[in-house]
C-alpha cells in the first residue's frame, strides 16, 4: 500500500515563490530543469486572483494568460480569464476561455452561467439557450437538497433575468465568486490528503478542487487529483492530471512516479520504464519514488 508522505502547507510554499521544478509534498530537485516553464503557473494564477479581487481586470487578464501558457487545460484559470474579460465588457474575448472552462470541467456552474450570458450579449441566442438548458438539467439532476442547489438556483435566475432584459449593462461576475483565503485553501488541500489516506477518493477530489480554485494549477494538487482519479479507475482523467502536473513542474518526482504506476496498471511497461529512467536521472543518489516505481514494474513483469 502506498502511504502518502506528510505534506507542507501550499500557502507558505506559494508565498515563497515556488520553483516550477520543486515539489513540496513529494520531494523534488531544488533547481528547475532546463525545460522548465517560463512562468510558475500557480503563482501567476494567484496574481490573477489578487488582481481580480482588486477589480484590475487588465492585470488579471495578463496574469491568467501567463498561467495558461504553462497549463492551458486548467479550467479554473480559463474561467477566471473569461471573467476578467467580462469585467472589461469584452464579451467577444470572454467567449473562448469560458467555452474552454466548461469543456475542461463541466461542473463549473459559474462558467456555465457566464457563458450563457456571454452568448446572450453576443446575440448568439441558440447557444445561450443551450447553455441555460445545461444549467436547468443540472438543477433537475441535483434535486432539492444537493450541495450545489443554491448556486444552481442563483445561476439560472441570473441568466433568465439577463435574457429577459433585467441584467445590468455592466455585469461583474467576479463579485459573485467566493475566493477562499490561502489559509482555507491549505485546509482543503491537507484535508484532501487525509481523505486519500482513508481511501475516500471522491471526497478528496472535491476538496482538491476547492484548493485548486485558490492555488490554480499547482503541481501537488494536480498530482493528487491524478492519484485519486486513478484509484477510481478514471484512468484518462488521471493521465491528464499527471501530464498537467509535469507540464507545470517537469522534475516533479511524485507525478513522475504515479504516472509510471498508471502505465503499469494499463499494461504499458515500456512507458513505465521510461518514467523510471526519468526518476533515476532526477535522483542521483536514489529516492523513494524511483524504488517504488521499480517495485511496481518488477511485480508486473513476473505476474
Amino acid at each position: 500500500m502506498h502511504i502518502f508522505k506528510s505534506v507542507a502547507v501550499l500557502g507558505a510554499a506559494t508565498t515563497l515563490a515556488l520553483n516550477p521544478g520543486s515539489a513540496i509534498a513529494f520531494g523534488g530537485s531544488s533547481s528547475p530543469s532546463k525545460s522548465a516553464p517560463k512562468y510558475d503557473a500557480s503563482v501567476e494564477y494567484q496574481k490573477g486572483v489578487k488582481a481580480l479581487k482588486a477589480k484590475d481586470n487588465k492585470a488579471a487578464v495578463e496574469a491568467f494568460k501567463r498561467s495558461l501558457s504553462v497549463a492551458p487545460r486548467n479550467a479554473n484559470a480559463q474561467y477566471l480569464l473569461g471573467v476578467s474579460y467580462v469585467g472589461m465588457n469584452d464579451y467577444k474575448k470572454a467567449r473562448k476561455p469560458l467555452e474552454k472552462a466548461v469543456k475542461y470541467d463541466s461542473k463549473l456552474i459559474g462558467a456555465h452561467r457566464d457563458l450563457a450570458i456571454t452568448y446572450h450579449k453576443l446575440k448568439m441566442t441558440k447557444k445561450a439557450q443551450a447553455s441555460l438548458g445545461k444549467l436547468t438539467a443540472k438543477d433537475s439532476a441535483c434535486g432539492n437538497s444537493c450541495a450545489d442547489k443554491d448556486e444552481l438556483t442563483k445561476a439560472i435566475a441570473k441568466v433568465q433575468a439577463t435574457m429577459n432584459g433585467g441584467g445590468s449593462a455592466s455585469y461583474q461576475p467576479a463579485d459573485s465568486i467566493e475566493f477562499a483565503s490561502i489559509g482555507n485553501g491549505d485546509i482543503a488541500y491537507m484535508g484532501a490528503v487525509a481523505l486519500i489516506n482513508e481511501k475516500k477518493y471522491e471526497a478528496a477530489i472535491a476538496e482538491l478542487q476547492l484548493a485548486s480554485m485558490t492555488f490554480g494549477p499547482h503541481p501537488d494538487i494536480l498530482t493528487y487529483l491524478g492519484f485519486a482519479n486513478r484509484k477510481l479507475k478514471n484512468f484518462e482523467s488521471a493521465e491528464q492530471y499527471y501530464q498537467a502536473a509535469l507540464a507545470v513542474a517537469p522534475e516533479h518526482r511524485g507525478a513522475t512516479e504515479y504516472y509510471g504506476e498508471l502505465m503499469v496498471e494499463r499494461g504499458d511497461l515500456a512507458g513505465a520504464k521510461k518514467k523510471l529512467a526519468r526518476l533515476e536521472s532526477l535522483c542521483s543518489f536514489g529516492c523513494y519514488e524511483a524504488e517504488e516505481l521499480r517495485r511496481w514494474i518488477g511485480e508486473a513483469s513476473v505476474s
